[in-house]
């Protein structure tokens, strides 16, 4: 596997380069981009169907940061600064372990002093320049909806990364008592669904902040969800984050014999988690894996969401009842991940006699929710619609 996105490149091209970036990170923050590229194409449709409307907003132009909003950036920019200008003069060290690197106390002492003094001055300077100008004019400014696609997914990250490490926790929480501090800041152990609940709660009600109408923004989110929900498993798969599933020793069926043996049962070598046997005359931090070959389970659903978001993409036009087309990603998804859990490692519950995982619960949950979605809201539009629709008179007969 590819701990390190390096570690890949080094694979194809047959370099020998050493990037500090994360393979598994790095295919995470081009999920979320894609999928806020995917957001804002369908925003500006929406838009242009006449479903999401752009509004006015006064703002002043002229008008200093405010103090909270200069503290906060003075406190962003210095951290920013300590941690960048410290992985300039000590790059060797942070390249053999960002990770640890970014949860230290490792920065650059310089930078941390000057950056708040350089700072401070051009908040005092840009302060007084202004003050000869009218601060108090107003102007309205036209704000579309695609213009909030970033702040948007801000928003989206933030909760998604913190549901999903919450969920995490409660999905291994004896894990979590034994190392509290190391399981929380940890990189990996991110369960999708958390992130998934959260984002959506917090996204409605950041949609009633923005005065945007939440059913066509969610119908929006539907292809992006997918596509990026494909990129990040095609990441835990390079990586070998141990989202894998449970052993497979069964001999490869003659229908699937065209399929190379590492898509029927792969052991993971140098597999980020470090699970299973140490590999034999290797050096390094990732000289492990697994014993026994197991199904790769990452890499399915990868595959199918690249299917089922090709689906999505291709219905998303023809699907006229708004939620409707949210409704059809919960039912995909949820299909998929129901299934891929009968093969997949994961904690087991015990809920109405049956052994079941927090993701194949919420799976289940999420298919029949998707179809009452589906149902409700197209029975809805289409009982709106024929209000809508004009009366004709019945022709008049001769007397």
């Amino acid at each position: 596997m590819f701990p390190k996105l390096s570690d890949l490149i080094n694979y194809l091209i047959g370099s020998n380069i050493n990037l500090p970036v994360q393979t598994y990170g790095f295919f995470l923050a081009l999920a979320f981009t894609s999928g806020g590229i995917i957001l804002r194409w369908e925003l500006k449709r929406k838009e242009k169907e006449g479903l999401l409307q752009a509004r006015r907003v006064s703002t002043q132009p002229n008008s200093p940061a405010s103090w909270p909003e200069f503290l906060g950036g003075l406190l962003f920019s210095t951290l920013i600064g300590w941690k960048f200008f410290g992985i300039m003069i000590d790059y060797p060290v942070f390249a053999a372990n960002p990770q640890q690197y970014m949860l230290s106390a490792k920065g650059s002492l310089v930078a941390l002093i000057i950056i708040p003094v350089i700072t401070s001055c051009y908040h005092i300077f840009t302060f007084y320049r202004i003050r000869k100008y009218d601060i108090s004019a107003e102007k309205d400014v036209l704000v579309h909806p695609w213009q909030q696609t970033w702040n948007i997914m801000f928003v989206a990250i933030v909760s998604a990364l913190a549901g999903s490490k919450i969920f995490d926790i409660f999905d291994n929480f004896s894990q979590f008592l034994n190392h509290p501090v190391r399981s929380f800041f940890s990189f990996s152990g991110f369960a999708f669904y958390g992130g998934f609940i959260t984002t959506v709660v917090v996204l409605m009600l950041y949609m009633k902040m923005l005065r945007l109408n939440w059913k066509h923004v969610i119908d929006c989110s539907a292809p992006a969800i997918m596509l990026g929900y494909a990129i990040g498993r095609l990441g835990c798969h390079l990586s070998g984050d141990g989202c894998w599933g449970i052993v497979n020793t069964i001999t490869q069926p003659h229908l699937l014999a065209w399929l190379p043996d590492w898509m029927w049962a792969y052991n993971f070598p140098h597999n980020v988690a470090n699970q299973g046997v140490h590999i034999a005359g290797c050096i390094g931090p990732h000289c492990r894996q697994l014993a026994q070959p197991v199904f790769p389970t990452s890499l399915y659903e990868s595959l199918i969401s690249f299917g089922s978001f090709g689906l999505i993409w291709l219905v998303r036009i023809r699907t006229k009842a708004p939620v409707v087309l949210f409704g059809i990603f919960m039912v995909l998804n949820g299909i998929e991940r129901f299934f891929i859990e009968k093969i997949r490692v994961n904690p087991k519950y015990s809920v109405l006699g049956m052994k079941l995982s927090q993701a194949e619960i919420i799976s289940a949950l999420l298919i029949m929710i998707g179809v009452a979605v589906i149902i409700y809201f197209q029975k809805s539009y289409r009982a709106g619609f024929v209000e809508k629709e004009p009366t004709v008179s019945p022709p008049q007969t001769g007397q």
